[in-house]
């Protein structure tokens, strides 16, 4: 964040000082919502959630050094009282007003995206700050981390590891950036329609990416039609010098390009598609662990080869939209595809592969899970234990969330998806109907597969059966918490 006073602040928010907050007070930043986070002369978001109240947490964070408070009630510490906001109804059921039964946390997260836009206004007019906006049912951390590679290359660059992509997380993000910023990747997310728009009036991206349009979110939005409506207020929000990245291989991504007045590049990876796309990676081969060497084709020079650090075929795809970035943004084909061959996974539970002492391979990708992002990676475990001898493959699975009244089939289709591709053993975690469903369908195609309660017998189960140079996958949506069978499974058996 640029260094502001507590003054400036209150004009750019509509916030009142309140007990003792005095107005010449620097603020320097960054800006936390997790006291524990505090450093002097940081900016302190006091946000209630399921468990605790930021606003309990007011006094460690002066303590601390915070040089302000931004907050929805008083607290009695030198505070930024940020003036009572309604939340519009298209964002009335996202996430971060769950628990806001005050309106205490609309308040706070109104003045600190103001606080934001400010920020980013101030960057891109006086410091030629570059916005890169991204969007997608699956893959937008993955490609985040892998565009934040790249662009580093060009200068200094905010894109942090992990998911901070709906209305708590961009502008936290966003107010990461400084005077020396060149690159933003604002990662963007949708609970529903009007969703997207908002983000993108909070950091006015200068380039649009969009990935695809899955079942993600199914159970809000209600259709395919729906969600792409949404993903593509990203395209609709790009000003006339701007660019969009966009899908070739996907129709409803493809289709945006009718919805914005940028400058359009699509990428492929499908040869159906190749004939009007932009970059396009031929080719591709994988590893015995499904890393992808394959080559990229772009318009601004000859090709370039790229040899992938991050696991699974779907990550090519991922890649052609970061090489896109890149190169349109200036940097030498080279360079990005340098770039790209040195990149490791960033964001911690996605696409993990470590190798126990024993040569068993753990793929750890238990940070979410949708129909598409299941089926990416249960075609990583089939190619990774189809390429060694006597190995069988594991699928440990738990239940993909938020998918409406289409879960059990999807569900159903995930099971049957799992003996196409020759899975040889699955474990189901939980008893829920959708776990049910998966795992009625599994059997019905012959594959061998367990039930058990929790993360703890999952450890235990399949600790006692895998066999030297098996493979396993760890895959579930967010709330069922599988990374802990990966830790389990790994603890003092790691190797190289």
């Amino acid at each position: 964040m640029i260094e502001l006073t507590v003054g400036q602040i209150a004009e750019i928010t509509g916030g009142l000082p309140v007990d003792g907050a005095q107005p010449d007070q620097r603020v320097t930043g960054p800006v936390e919502f997790d006291s524990r986070k505090i450093t002097p002369g940081s900016l302190f978001m006091a946000l209630p959630g399921a468990k605790v109240d930021g606003h309990d947490f007011a006094a460690a964070a002066i303590k601390a050094g915070a040089a302000l408070l931004i907050v929805g009630k008083q607290v009695g510490q030198p505070a930024l009282l940020a003036r009572p906001a309604s939340v519009a109804e298209e964002a009335s059921n996202a996430a971060a007003f769950e628990h806001d039964v005050n309106g205490h946390g609309a308040a706070v997260l109104e003045a600190v995206s103001k606080l934001a836009r400010y920020n980013t206004d101030e960057l891109v007019a006086q410091h030629g700050l570059n916005v890169v906006g991204i969007t997608g049912s699956a893959g937008k951390t993955s490609t985040k981390d892998l565009i934040g590679a790249v662009l580093r290359r060009g200068g200094e660059t905010v894109a942090p590891p992990g998911s901070f992509n709906n209305e708590i997380g961009l502008p936290y993000t966003a107010l990461r950036c400084v005077e020396g910023t060149k690159f933003l990747v604002a990662e963007m997310s949708a609970r529903g329609v009007g969703h997207i728009r908002h983000l993108t009036e909070v950091t006015p991206p200068q380039v649009g990416v969009v990935l695809n349009v899955g079942s993600a979110h199914l159970g809000e939005f209600g259709s395919r039609d729906a969600i792409a409506q949404a993903k593509g207020e990203l395209v609709e929000s790009l000003p006339e010098d701007g660019l969009a990245v966009l899908n070739a291989d996907d129709d409803h991504v493809d289709a945006m390009a009718e919805r914005t007045a940028a400058r359009v590049v699509r990428f492929s990876v499908d040869p159906q598609s190749h004939q009007h796309a932009d970059y396009v990676a031929s080719d591709i081969v994988l590893d015995e662990v499904a890393r992808a060497t394959f080559t990229l084709h772009h318009p601004h020079g000859e090709p370039v080869n790229v040899c992938l650090g991050v696991f699974g075929a779907h990550q090519v795809s991922n890649a052609l939209a970061a090489a896109a970035v890149g190169i349109e943004s200036g940097l030498d084909p080279q360079v990005v595809a340098d770039a790209l061959s040195n990149h490791v996974a960033a964001s911690v539970n996605r696409m993990d592969v470590r190798t126990r002492k024993d040569g068993v391979t753990i793929i750890n990708d238990s940070y979410n899970a949708n129909p598409e992002s299941m089926r990416a990676a249960v075609n990583a475990l089939a190619y990774t234990a189809t390429g060694r001898s006597n190995a069988d493959s594991w699928a440990v699975l738990g239940q993909m969330g938020e998918l409406g009244e289409g879960s059990i089939e999807e569900h159903t289709s995930l099971g049957s998806a799992l003996g196409q591709r020759r899975i040889d053993h699955v474990v189901i975690v939980g008893n829920g109907v959708n776990q049910k469903a998966l795992a009625k369908a599994a059997r019905d195609v012959g594959v061998d597969t367990h039930t058990v309660e929790n993360v703890e017998a999952a450890v235990n189960f399949v600790d006692q059966n895998i066999r030297a140079n098996d493979v396993v996958l760890i895959k579930a949506s967010y709330s069922d918490g599988l990374w802990d069978v990966a830790s389990g499974l790994l603890a003092g058996e790691e190797g190289e």
